[in-house]
């Protein structure tokens, strides 16, 4: 500790998982936004991407209340937000949010978007495999050029209702965080836009890093131009993100309120590591100078790097601006128990390795998504090379 901290204070009523909480959503609303790039504001050459980001959304959207489930004392309890609704709670309210968002929005833009498929796959497997696809299908075979047309405009529109569904998934989580008058680190206009603007980062680096990691392993060939537009869009979302953070803490220095004296304390001291460090220089800062200078896209020319260099590069950054965004998290929900509500002192939190709130558990549902991403790979691969044929004598 240091200065004077309330008993009550002392502990940390926060931990990993409730970092991990807005990581994950974040993931979730920044992987849809790019697969709308293509759906509805067509952007071709991020096509290689689309079925995969879809997939990536819903294997992360799946997995994303199990930090908050983990964190609660009663979690079986938690459907009770459904059977008695408090529309003045925030928190309460994100369980329809997040029905809506997974229900509505993305099951069912994946279905309109595999439903073709599914029923060829259906036409061409036997036994079991058949009858699963079928069920897929919910019963809806008719490959009918009317039919598919239907399909992709409704599969559009269900896009276009799904980007303000993506903007409100993250945006309200920042507005939890932003509401909070009390804690002068979080009670920011800004936060829920800052949030916004990070998990679209954030969801562009997962899928180039998924993009590139499945085509080395699938020893498949690497669209360099979705690759270049990729990291075009990665840095003009970090420019914007970057600034809308500066602007935040520009704004804080220029009010000068009370607090100032003790935020300044917590971020020389507590945070230096997460904030300077990792979260300034080397999740914004270096992968910033990375893409500037090796997209040509940004820079005509460039940096005259080979593919496998510019490849190699891309993912470092992404890597990079994927830690980046996870100390974001950190440095909100952590730091914003680190000072005491009087003003005049610190505390510091320590992670364990075992428990509901330790790295193990962390580590795991932070694996998690793969896993189920994996597995939804399996069943409805969002390869562009992987097209399901007619059945011979169809």
């Amino acid at each position: 500790m240091q200065g004077f901290i309330y008993p009550n204070e002392f502990e940390l009523h926060w931990g990993l998982l409730v970092v991990l909480y807005p990581y994950l959503t974040g993931l979730v609303a920044g992987a849809f936004i790019l697969a709308s790039l293509e759906r509805v504001f067509k952007v071709k050459e991020v096509e290689p991407t689309y079925r995969l980001a879809l997939l990536t959304a819903l294997a992360f959207l799946v997995v994303a209340p199990l930090p908050l489930q983990a964190h609660l004392g009663h979690p079986l309890r938690s459907y009770e937000i459904f059977l008695t609704p408090n529309p003045r709670s925030a928190m309460a309210m994100f369980g329809f949010v997040y029905a809506w968002y997974l229900a509505v929005v993305l099951l069912l833009e994946i279905w309109f978007e595999y439903r073709k498929d599914m029923v060829l796959w259906a036409q061409n497997a036997h036994g079991v495999k058949r009858w699963f696809y079928l069920v897929l299908t919910l019963g809806a075979t008719d490959l009918s050029e009317k039919s598919l047309r239907f399909d992709d405009n409704a599969g559009r529109w269900i896009t276009i209702i799904g980007i303000p569904s993506a903007f409100l998934l993250h945006g309200y989580v920042g507005f939890i965080f932003g509401s909070i008058k009390a804690n002068p680190w979080w009670s920011s206009v800004l936060m829920p836009v800052v949030f916004l603007f990070s998990a679209i980062v954030s969801g562009i680096a997962l899928v180039l890093v998924i993009y590139m990691f499945t085509g080395l392993i699938r020893r498949k060939p690497i669209d360099m131009a979705c690759m270049d537009k990729l990291a075009t869009f990665l840095f003009y979302a970090m420019v914007v993100d970057f600034s809308l953070e500066m602007l935040d803490f520009i704004h804080r220095l220029y009010e000068s309120e009370e607090s100032i004296t003790i935020l300044s304390q917590m971020i020389e001291n507590r945070l230096f590591i997460s904030l300077i460090v990792l979260q300034i220089a080397l999740g914004t800062l270096v992968p910033l100078a990375l893409l500037a200078v090796t997209s040509p896209a940004l820079w005509k020319g460039g940096l005259a790097l080979n593919i496998e260099l510019r490849r190699l590069t891309y993912f470092g950054s992404a890597i990079l601006v994927l830690i980046g965004i996870f100390s974001i998290r950190w440095n909100v929900v952590i730091g914003g128990q680190l000072f005491s509500k009087s003003l005049r002192g610190l505390t510091v939190y320590k992670a364990e390795w075992l428990g509901l709130e330790g790295l193990l558990m962390t580590a795991g549902l932070l694996i998690l998504p793969f896993v189920v991403l994996w597995i939804l790979a399996k069943v409805l691969p969002p390869w562009p090379d992987v097209n399901p044929e007619p059945p011979t004598g169809v």
